[in-house]
């Protein structure tokens, strides 16, 4: 057996000579005096803080209940994304055979990450009640996530990085929808629900601010078997389009009356979707062009100021092809949403996004994800998922 021994390293004489010009208080720091941290003015504080990273100071939550308020302060979140930490943002990937496990790309990095969400946390009640019950996610809207309890005759809003939720029941028993549009603003969110029966179409909607339902009887069934989509906020009204002939509606949220767009749409549809990108308050129109319900191309276009639709850009021919073929020209399986700059083009059959950034007029294919199994084809439902810690539920 040998034995090691350690030896005390002599430091080198040029850094003993670089030691002895340093005062000794430089070079023997004392603790910080607690009384003199104790009062380190506020503002000073916040900054500090707000230089860690998001990993760090998540942590700090159960420190005490200042630290808990601060971190969920918008001006706060406000002066961690202006210090060069700002939050990444994702695209989240659903599957019915994913069982509460999601992929995540994040959109900065340009990698992906595997994300579990544990059946607790979706149902805030009992173990036997939670391990009965099924949760399905419906929509995402700045950090909020809403999901369906069927079981349990409820929704769910949720939001992941703070591991807070709340449970809102359904309107009326029984509730069968065929539409839903989660909409979150900076005082809360709303969720708007259309139900079809027989000739009319009734909407709910559930305002977190009242904490309560608001139900319109017998619309105009203006959207005909089209209900289906998810409405598009913009300008305060949800607009959807309808199937053939082509046009644009929308739905005053507070009001409940429906309304027909009769601007002009571009020539030769054969389907068309509705993307608001929410911020600079601008509506896109993404559609195809051909003839006997057969896309041969897809442009994209912007409303103008004078209510006219101007072409922003053409899908390029290649990518126009791959994805036609996808979606086997059965357009009903077509959905689009905002990202982040970016207007995503999705199928249900499809586990890739077709996207456009706007900032740079490109296009661009996201790749499918690695650890998707190959035989899953259908069900692939995409979210915007951009974390905000004081999105309140």
């Amino acid at each position: 057996m040998f034995q090691l021994q350690r030896h005390p390293i002599k430091p080198a004489t040029s850094t003993i000579r670089a030691q002895s010009l340093i005062p000794h208080a430089l070079q023997f720091p004392p603790e910080m005096d607690p009384g003199i941290w104790s009062r380190l003015p506020g503002e000073i504080l916040d900054h500090v803080l707000s230089l860690l990273p998001l990993r760090y100071f998540l942590s700090l939550r159960s420190t005490c209940k200042h630290f808990r308020t601060l971190i969920f302060s918008p001006s706060f979140i406000s002066k961690h994304s202006s210090s060069g930490s700002p939050f990444s943002s994702f695209l989240l990937l659903s599957h019915p055979q994913f069982h509460h496990g999601y992929s995540l790309y994040d959109s900065m990095l340009g990698s992906w990450r595997n994300f579990t969400l544990p059946v607790s946390f979706l149902l805030p009640c009992s173990p036997s009640t939670a391990a009965s019950a099924s949760g399905t996610l419906l929509s995402s809207s700045n950090g909020l996530f809403c999901f369906s309890l069927p079981n349990s005759c409820s929704f769910l809003v949720c939001n992941f990085l703070s591991k807070s939720s709340r449970v809102i029941e359904f309107p009326t028993y029984p509730f069968v929808f065929e539409s839903l549009t989660f909409v979150s603003t900076p005082s809360g969110y709303k969720i708007f629900v259309l139900c079809a029966k027989f000739a009319s179409i009734s909407a709910f909607i559930y305002d977190s601010i009242e904490h309560s339902w608001k139900t319109f009887h017998d619309l105009d069934p203006i959207l005909s078997d089209n209900c289906r989509q998810e409405g598009v906020c913009y300008n305060g009204s949800l607009y959807y389009t309808t199937p053939e002939p082509f046009s644009i509606v929308c739905l005053d949220m507070e009001s409940g009356n429906w309304k027909r767009f009769r601007n002009e749409l571009p020539g030769e549809l054969t389907f068309g979707r509705l993307v608001s990108d929410g911020e600079i308050g601008k509506l896109y129109l993404i559609g195809g062009i051909g003839r006997n319900g057969i896309s041969k191309m897809m442009k994209l276009w912007e409303l103008g100021n004078g209510g006219s639709w101007i072409e922003v850009e053409s899908l390029p021919e290649m990518m126009c092809r791959k994805f036609l073929s996808v979606c086997y020209h059965n357009y009903e399986h077509v959905y689009c949403f905002w990202h982040q700059g970016m207007i995503c083009i999705c199928c249900y059959t499809w586990p890739e996004i077709l996207y456009y950034k706007v900032s740079r007029k490109t296009w661009h294919w996201l790749p499918k994800c690695p650890s998707l199994p190959d035989k899953w084809s259908c069900g692939f439902k995409w979210f915007s998922f951009v974390p905000e810690l004081y999105a309140t539920v």
